[in-house]
């Protein structure tokens, strides 16, 4: 018999060629049970909050202490426990990373001081992607989130510094497994998922998963509700014992109503703080941005030999988004009359077409007597974005407030008209290098070159219009002090293009810069613990910080500002024990301007978060956890307008904490129950200040669920 590799990194036993047989030393050989996991292997069979493995920073399957930069994965277990139902649910408990929710249905990430835009679908870079794009994804399709902080230059073909976010779908199973979920909650929320997977033939060779999802729910604001589904198929082929064929489908549909385009005004005219009801709405009813999202993906792996591994990925994504929107523009409100804000009316039509291609091989070599491992590859992506709007009677008509926001009726949209029509492309080849330079002392050594261009028209028919070559180099190196701990540095270049323009409608032109980060991991309990503290230094030239919104043009735009960050991470993940799990992390920071002075405030330069569970020995069958996610004060200068003395208007958010509680029961192998309360101390805060207006966050709510195994 003989043992093959398999694409996924797996091996089978196979019978072994006559020649084959008479090369092999003869014997009896003794039993041998083997037991064993691949470090990449799905995270919903482990229920566990660590990971073994992560592959979002090289390609290749590396423990957290073997990567030179910050990890952290949100495995199914943990999502499953706190009900993190979209990404912002998941980001929001990272450590090192703030969720801006500047909208009902927006939302922008950043980390380290600044706005995450690398985002990847296993493994694989979704170009040109803005943080407000996918602040609502279910999470109902993957099987975890690797969050990477730091800069990712090497395989995300731009070096932005802030964090890559990798979602690793579900695939299917080789043992026939399926869930049926059902959910009500706070606000009418009422939720159905199912997940069935397994094998579709007796052999095995072909597999199948199935994955669908209904959501309705309102909202502790007047006028907003959601209806979501989405619905996927994926089949996984063995076409040989070395060779795998994977296809993929998906669609998520979201209709909202009352869509806030914009949020509350954070101050009087007065320049005193408002202090809304979380119940006020921003928008009426009619007012919608119906977002679909359908994905097509093939991919083809197959061992190479050696332990070498090839791997080739084919995606198409169309992205449509198509609504009529409400917006409270004019001026602050009186604190008095309310007078002072206008209406801002329009309707949005936006389709979005993503193509995206990439391969890679990646397997060790031998050189100078010690084995390395290596990682090359081309990506290919090409995005087309197609956009229009028109303008609604009666744009800028006084609004009283708060009541005349949401009762605002719904006008004759005949007013003016605006489109843009631009391709984005991107082509890029990557290598990187693992050298065991000795046995404790591992060097990581990469380069990225990308060609970058943009052809097409801007709204006001302005030219989009850019063309750039850049190599980002990558190096990184990792020293074990001991079999439980090592320290770590990595640098890389900065070149990351942006999608943003200035009050003309002209593109600001690529981010330039470099980040540093040095560090020291621990890992205990045979991997199931892991531990870490970073320090880091990153420094952005070329940044965009918004600066305000054209109600002409209907679009916002940006300033050109250089920026620098620095500061420090710790995080501890895993298994405690046979009943205890846990993440934790605290992140402080500083950002400045090229002057020195304070920069991006509406970052707070403080965060701290915790998910834990307990298993109850005395009672097994009952796990009982909590989250806290807590912030430090932020602040944001009203660059529009001053108060009447001429000083400058200053909306401020002190800092605060958000209490989870969760508690699950077992009633067998197959049925359980599960009970969420959120913000169990009813705080009052603001879910952004990242522009100068903003939404209220969700006041104390819960849910129930109750989960059956098929």
């Amino acid at each position: 018999m003989k043992a093959v590799a398999q694409a996924d990194g797996s091996f089978v036993v196979e019978r072994a060629t006559p020649d084959e047989a008479a090369a092999m030393p003869s014997g009896i050989l003794p039993a041998v049970r083997i037991k064993a996991r691949n470090g990449l292997a799905a995270s919903e069979t482990t229920d566990r909050y660590g990971a073994l493995a992560s592959s979002t920073a090289t390609r290749l399957a590396l423990s957290p202490r073997e990567t030179p930069q910050s990890v952290t994965v949100v495995t199914r277990a943990r999502m499953d426990d706190f009900g993190l139902l979209n990404a912002n649910d998941v980001l929001a408990s990272t450590t090192g990373v703030s969720v801006d929710v500047v909208e009902t249905d927006r939302t922008y990430f950043n980390a380290r001081g600044f706005d995450i835009s690398n985002f990847q679908i296993d493994g694989v870079g979704m170009p040109f992607t803005n943080g407000d794009q996918l602040g609502d994804i279910d999470t109902a399709l993957y099987d975890r989130v690797e969050v990477l902080r730091g800069a990712n230059g090497l395989l995300s073909s731009t070096g932005n510094p802030a964090a890559t976010v990798n979602y690793v779908r579900k695939r299917p199973t080789a043992d026939f497994q399926g869930s049926v979920g059902l959910t009500l909650g706070s606000w009418n929320k009422k939720r159905a998922e199912g997940d069935v997977s397994g094998p579709l033939n007796e052999a095995g060779t072909l597999r199948g998963r199935a994955i669908v999802m209904a959501q309705r729910n309102e909202s502790f604001m007047d006028n907003y509700a959601l209806t979501k589904n989405l619905a996927a198929g994926l089949l996984e082929a063995s076409l040989t014992p070395r060779t795998t064929l994977t296809l993929g489908l998906s669609r998520q549909a979201n209709r909202p109503e009352g869509t806030a385009w914009g949020g509350l005004p954070l101050n009087y005219a007065d320049g005193s703080p408002t202090d809304y009801p979380r119940s006020t709405a921003a928008a009426p009813r009619w007012s919608h941005w119906d977002n679909t999202d359908t994905t097509g993906f093939v991919e083809l792996a197959h061992a190479l030999g050696n332990g070498w591994n090839a791997k080739a990925m084919a995606s198409y994504r169309t992205l449509r988004a198509d609504g009529k929107l409400f917006s409270i523009a004019g001026a602050l409100p009186d604190r008095t009359t309310g007078t002072g804000t206008e209406s801002w009316l329009s309707t949005q039509v936006t389709d979005e077409t993503q193509k995206l291609f990439d391969v890679s091989a990646s397997g060790p070599f031998e050189l100078l007597g010690r084995r390395h491992d290596a990682v090359v590859g081309i990506n290919t992506a090409r995005v087309h974005n197609e956009a229009s709007y028109q303008r609604g009677a009666g744009n800028g008509t006084a609004i009283t407030a708060p009541d005349g926001w949401g009762s605002y009726p719904e006008p004759a949209w005949s007013g003016g008209t605006g489109s843009a029509d631009f391709v984005n492309r991107r082509e890029s080849i990557y290598a990187m290098t693992r050298v065991n330079l000795a046995d404790p002392w591992k060097l990581l050594l990469g380069l990225n070159h990308t060609r970058m261009r943009s052809e097409g028209l801007g709204f006001r028919a302005v030219p989009r219009v850019y063309k750039e070559a850049e190599t980002v180099p990558y190096v990184g190196t990792v020293v074990d002090v001991d079999a439980h701990h090592s320290l770590y540095a990595s640098y890389t270049k900065i070149v990351n293009p942006q999608t943003q323009v200035d009050a003309r409608q002209a593109l600001l032109g690529p981010i330039t810069g470099s980040n540093v980060e040095l560090g020291a991991k621990g890992e205990w309990l045979n991997g199931e613990l892991n531990g870490s503290v970073a320090v880091f230094r990153t420094k952005q030239n070329n940044l965009a910080e918004y600066a305000g919104f054209d109600t002409d043009g209907g679009f916002s735009y940006y300033r050109r500002i250089d920026a620098a960050s620095k500061g420090f991470e710790l995080e501890m993940t895993g298994r405690l024990s046979a009943d205890w799990d846990l993440t934790a992390g605290y992140t402080q920071l500083r950002i400045e301007d090229a002057a020195g002075a304070d920069a991006r405030t509406f970052i707070p330069r403080r965060t701290a978060r915790l998910s834990a569970r307990y298993r109850v020995p005395a009672l097994p069958q009952l796990k009982l956890g909590t989250t806290l996610r807590w912030q430090s004060a932020i602040h944001r200068v009203n660059g529009t307008q001053a108060a009447p003395d001429g000083s400058d208007i200053i909306s401020r958010q002190s800092g605060y904490a958000v209490l989870g509680l969760m508690a699950r029961y077992d009633f067998s192998d197959r049925l359980s129950a599960h009970l969420l309360i959120n913000n169990v101390t009813d705080r009052k805060y603001l879910a952004s200040l990242y522009w100068d207006q903003s939404l209220q966050g969700a006041g104390r709510n819960g849910q129930l669920t109750l989960n059956w195994k098929l």
